[in-house]
């Protein structure tokens, strides 16, 4: 077994399954993974409630709002002029309708990504984000936290690129989006209890892999 994903096992044996992504719907999981960016996911979760309060957490209902009452709604999550540009956009590119949204998620991964990654807004993690957890796709999510993890142990260069983080970990793993989507969750939790910036190794999981350990 590799490093990789000997972790993973370690990882779920700490953590147990997390259950991730939190939504009703897939078109709520790509508002979520647009309103997460910068901020903590507790600042996200409130500006989706807002959302759900107005009915606005489906392409239509979204379409339906002002950009002023948008704004207003998810300030939570910060910078909200351009998330909410963002969001319009994204509901225009499923036609501003749920049948467009679904047309939209049954293309091809990378005809979807390629989409996805033309709105405005949306990055490479952005869309592998929506794509593992709207779209059922097997497309590892890299954040912060994914970074940190592998360059503690020493399993990739701090100066490695999106692209190849990501072919790191899909070449390690089974292409299985369940797999992937419960490994990003895992990760997070990793990072928020042990692996933070001012790291606590010495309670680690997965403190015998780190590199001075070997």
């Amino acid at each position: 077994m590799n490093r990789i994903a000997s972790a993973y096992e370690s990882l779920l044996e700490c953590f147990g399954p997390q259950g991730w992504w939190p939504a009703e719907t897939t078109f709520e999981m790509a508002v979520g993974a647009v309103l997460t960016q910068g901020t903590a996911w507790r600042n996200a979760e409130r500006a989706i409630d807002n959302l759900r309060r107005e009915g606005a957490l489906c392409p239509e209902g979204l379409s339906r709002i002002s950009p002023s009452a948008l704004r207003k709604h998810i300030a939570a999550a910060g910078f909200q002029r351009r998330k909410a540009a963002t969001l319009g956009l994204l509901s225009e590119l499923a036609g501003n309708t749920e049948t467009g949204w679904r047309a939209l998620l049954a293309t091809p991964a990378t005809e979807l990504r390629g989409r996805l990654q033309s709105v405005r807004g949306i990055g490479p993690e952005t869309a592998d984000a929506i794509l593992l957890y709207a779209g059922r796709c097997p497309a590892f999510v890299i954040d912060a936290y994914t970074r940190r993890f592998a360059v503690r142990h020493a399993l990739a260069d701090r100066k490695a690129g999106y692209a190849a983080m990501k072919e790191l970990f899909e070449s390690s793993l089974p292409a299985d989006p369940d797999l992937y989507a419960e490994y990003h969750a895992l990760l997070v939790a990793l990072g928020k209890e042990f692996c933070r910036t001012q790291p606590r190794c010495a309670d680690c999981p997965l403190r015998r892999d780190l590199p001075e350990a070997r």
